[in-house]
């Protein structure tokens, strides 16, 4: 797909090699596969109500991330069910034109601060306590980017979905190349990613020093012996001494022959 775009922007190897750009060029220049996509890119807003983030269960413990998207109003391509779950239902009919499946990388990546991350960052889906986080994370730091998050279910159930809820700032949004709205959902945040991860860092901290717990107080030193008992303990060593130093009486045996 990348190449389709920059085939159609016209940045071929040969365009290139044509305007007297190399490689030494482009890396003087300061053009960075992500700034390339920032400028073949933008996002445009989309309904949140049509769309439905939700974490599948998958085996014993794993989960999967995917989007679904209502594009008509009827049939409903998912159902909330009592339980708080959610389950997909555009299997029971055809969806195709009603209903829209991102399923992994190819159908959403990250955008922050008007940019695009899908080649430095990753999505996972982790638990931790009793929540399922959807954590945005780049190899290269420590402190992942929190999305959304949801409660974990008491019970694990194969057909029940879980939906996520994004983080206060995020948003989902629909890249667009040259004016033309393509199938493919940014996770997107407007403040530029160095800001965020300054500040995911941080919480991450705080939350390091909450699970060591509340500082202990100090431990109060044994009370000083009075003047009384220091002459009483000094006597009881000086009397111990003394008969310490008594002769010591041994049982004489007499001599025979």
């Amino acid at each position: 797909m990348s190449r389709t775009y920059l085939r159609a922007a016209g940045l071929t190897a040969v365009g290139l090699l044509a305007a007297g750009l190399t490689a030494v060029g482009l890396l003087a220049a300061g053009l960075s596969q992500e700034g390339t996509a920032r400028a073949l890119f933008n996002s445009a807003a989309v309904p949140q109500e049509h769309f439905a983030v939700l974490a599948q269960p998958l085996g014993k413990a794993q989960w999967k991330l995917l989007v679904l998207e209502q594009i008509k109003a009827q049939p409903r391509c998912w159902r909330a069910r009592q339980d708080g779950l959610v389950e997909p239902s555009l299997n029971r009919f055809n969806f195709s034109g009603i209903c829209k499946r991102y399923l992994d990388s190819n159908g959403y990546s990250l955008r922050s601060g008007g940019q695009d991350l899908g080649t430095r960052f990753r999505f996972r889906l982790k638990p931790s306590g009793t929540s399922l986080r959807l954590e945005a994370l780049d190899p290269q730091q420590r402190a992942p980017l929190l999305v959304g998050q949801a409660a974990i279910p008491a019970r694990r159930d194969p057909n029940g979905f879980v939906a996520l809820q994004l983080e206060p700032g995020w948003a989902l949004e629909r890249r667009v190349y040259q004016g033309r709205q393509l199938n493919h959902l940014y996770f997107a945040h407007q403040a530029p990613v160095n800001r965020l991860l300054a500040l995911a860092s941080s919480r991450g901290q705080r939350s390091g020093f909450q699970r060591l717990g509340a500082p202990m107080p100090p431990i109060a030193p044994p009370p000083l012996p009075t003047a009384r008992a220091t002459r009483r303990r000094t006597t009881h060593q000086r009397t111990t001494r003394l008969a310490s130093n008594a002769p010591i009486r041994l049982q004489v045996i007499p001599y025979r022959r």
